[in-house]
């Protein structure tokens, strides 16, 4: 079991219930809650908007974090990392943390030089240099395995558990996120994770917990403090 658990929160604005500009001031509340509870990651994913829209949105969710989250003891870097989802050029444009890859999406070795050609300090936030993250959605221990050779940060491996709302997805289940566990980077649970059965995961070596839902519908500080106090 992983001596910690890393928190990483996937947004949905979709969910929030009123019109556009309502779930969008919802999102951002959520996001500002995930910051305060000292989320590892927050992932925007919110694939149905155009480009022009995503960049304002990653823009305003980049100034919420800055003004949220708290510095990491001892350093400058700051306790919750943005990546973008799928678009390396919208995570440059707003000097984001870093990207989340799609399983069939281009290589972290791709990114890599996207942002080497773009200046070492240009990937990221001022605040937090270096930090150049880059997940990946895996579902098997081979594409974990492709990850990590690949340049990954870490992995989210899903789904685990069965999902209600995917009932037809077939769930991978813990013998094989404990095989994708043995890769050198780590692997976050995604997929059906409840407070419930998330400490299951951790028990089979998963690094945190990745989630929508259960940060999204439930007080993120009270889901925080559960998940880390089930090691």
């Amino acid at each position: 079991m992983a001596d910690s658990c890393l928190l990483y929160y996937i947004t949905d604005r979709t969910a929030f219930p009123g019109d556009e500009s309502s779930r969008r001031s919802r999102l951002l509340e959520k996001i500002a809650e995930a910051a305060h509870a000292g989320v590892d990651y927050i992932q925007l994913r919110e694939k149905d908007l155009s480009t022009r829209e995503l960049e304002s949105l990653a823009r305003e969710v980049v100034r919420t974090i800055r003004q949220t989250a708290q510095p990491r003891t001892g350093n400058q870097e700051l306790s919750t990392a943005l990546l973008i989802n799928s678009r390396t050029d919208v995570a440059l444009a707003v000097q984001a943390d870093g990207v989340h890859l799609r399983s069939d999406d281009i290589s972290p070795q791709e990114v890599r030089q996207i942002w080497s050609k773009r200046g070492a300090d240009t990937p990221v936030r001022q605040l937090s240099p270096g930090r150049h993250l880059i997940g990946v959605s895996c579902h098997s221990p081979a594409d974990v395995a492709q990850a990590a050779a690949s340049g990954a940060s870490f992995a989210v491996f899903a789904p685990v558990f069965e999902k209600k709302d995917a009932p037809n997805t077939r769930p991978t289940g813990l013998a094989m996120l404990q095989k994708a566990c043995l890769t050198k980077i780590p692997v976050l649970a995604l997929g059906g994770i409840t407070l419930s059965n998330a400490s299951t995961c951790l028990a089979a070596g998963a690094a945190g917990i990745a989630a929508i839902r259960l940060f999204q519908e439930n007080d993120i500080a009270a889901v925080a403090q559960r998940l880390r106090s089930s090691l």
